[in-house]
């Protein structure tokens, strides 16, 4: 079954509690947090205190998506701050295989950021390690940009080397992602859609309900 993340990054955080139950009771099944530093990416975001504050807003997974220079470094404050599953970026690693055994050793879940124009091939000796590839499907810094449209070949060919090796990796994707594009990228392959200005624009109660519903027509 197809699940929703939103990225709180679209939220309204003067309220963003409340919003978070919003989605929560719409339908949401993970809440997609993203942590930006400023020098991996452009933008900065939030850390560790916004994260644990909004933990008892949600029993949603907490699905944290570090957008950071040597991650490792924070990995026992993320899980302490109420994470449940980490993704880093292949590209901000030195030791990516360390990194993921950290965070499986923590009891939590792991997960492995692409950029747009990073291979699959990164992927070929830590797949059978992690529970979940998220492909980025814009340049990651900014909400609001358009999906790349050869984001759809890279899924299709992840799911089937997954299927090939008969491994359960989820594939998480990220970018653009919304209502008129959200069929084709779950027909690629997607497991996992993060939107973010698609859910929070407008009626986010509403958005949730249409990419359930989106999702429970292809089951």
């Amino acid at each position: 079954m197809s699940k929703l993340a939103p990225s709180i990054l679209s939220a309204d955080f003067s309220q963003l509690g409340t919003e978070i139950e919003k989605i929560e009771q719409a339908g949401a099944d993970y809440i997609h947090i993203d942590v930006m530093d400023g020098m991996f990416v452009p933008s900065i975001s939030f850390g560790m205190p916004i994260i644990k504050s909004i933990r008892n807003k949600s029993k949603c997974v907490f699905d944290v998506h570090l957008m950071i220079e040597s991650p490792d470094r924070y990995l026992r404050d993320f899980k302490e701050a109420g994470a449940d599953l980490i993704t880093v970026h292949a590209e901000t690693c030195t030791h990516l295989d360390r990194t993921v055994t950290a965070i499986r050793e923590m009891g939590l879940k792991a997960g492995v950021a692409l950029n747009p124009a990073t291979p699959l091939s990164i992927l070929e000796y830590i797949l059978e390690k992690i529970d979940m590839v998220l492909i980025m499907s814009v340049n990651p810094g900014f909400g609001g940009q358009s999906f790349l449209p050869y984001s759809l070949k890279k899924i299709q060919e992840l799911k089937q080397i997954i299927l090939n090796r008969g491994l359960n990796v989820d594939i998480q994707v990220d970018g653009g992602v919304n209502l008129l594009n959200a069929k084709e990228i779950l027909e690629a392959g997607a497991d996992i859609l993060v939107a973010g200005t698609a859910v929070f624009s407008g009626d986010s109660i509403s958005n949730v309900e249409r990419f359930k519903e989106i999702m429970e027509n292809l089951r």
